[in-house]
């Protein structure tokens, strides 16, 4: 009786907790992070390891923008799976976020790391089009005397290119438009939004074309040949 007892509490329990863990999971897709996070805390400290869970809560932490809780869940999950390209992703993601928000000698010393953690999950994932973008961006947005290189974001924009040509123009045309190259950025969104048709593309053209270009006449234009 006393066994049987015991395998219907255990039975409970496990039901109570996939019970939770769904629940925590519909909250977070509904973005009600405040809700699904109490779920989530109670069911890491039922088990410390589960490393689905973890990756929830670093999920609400980024979401929340609370940096320090998301470096610390990406760098648990990295560290336990370190071939996992995603979860390195997330990390550098943290870092990064987390040096944007922080003063600039703070922000200095975390670029290195944030580099490493990009460039493995590309390494890892030679598909992985997201960490693709965000090395774009890094090797783009920093100063050439703390490792900025266009030479090394037009490579990323490459590797774009060959798995998915709408992201490989939009980069391109990304890349073009920071260094005020605008005629040639038209080239490459116009590339994109002919094959992309997406609001992504249209919002990128049509904002180079009111802001960068000050061509009126071409911004309406695609905005009425996108919106009928």
């Amino acid at each position: 009786m006393k066994r049987w007892f015991i395998l219907l509490l255990f039975f409970s329990m496990t039901i109570w907790s996939q019970s939770s863990f769904e629940k925590g999971q519909i909250l977070l897709e509904q973005k009600k992070y405040l809700l699904a996070k109490p779920l989530f805390e109670n069911l890491l400290k039922e088990n410390p390891k589960d490393y689905k869970v973890i990756d929830c809560l670093g999920e609400i932490a980024f979401h929340t923008q609370n940096w320090d809780e998301a470096i610390k869940y990406a760098s648990k999950l990295k560290t336990t799976f370190p071939k996992n390209a995603d979860y390195w992703f997330k990390y550098g993601g943290a870092l990064g976020m987390k040096a944007k928000s922080s003063n600039k000698f703070k922000a200095l010393g975390m670029i290195d790391d944030i580099k490493e953690a990009f460039e493995t999950s590309a390494k890892l994932d030679t598909k992985h089009i997201n960490v693709r973008w965000a090395l774009v961006m890094l090797y783009i947005e920093l100063p050439g005397i703390i490792g900025g290189s266009e030479s090394k974001a037009q490579k990323y924009a490459n590797e774009l290119m060959n798995l998915s040509k709408v992201d490989g123009y939009l980069a391109k045309g990304y890349i073009d438009v920071y260094f005020e190259r605008y005629n040639q950025a038209e080239v490459n969104y116009q590339k994109a939004h002919e094959i992309g048709h997406s609001k992504t593309t249209f919002e990128k053209l049509y904002d180079l074309y009111l802001n960068k270009l000050k061509n009126k006449e071409k911004a309406q234009k695609i905005k009425n040949e996108y919106t009928t």
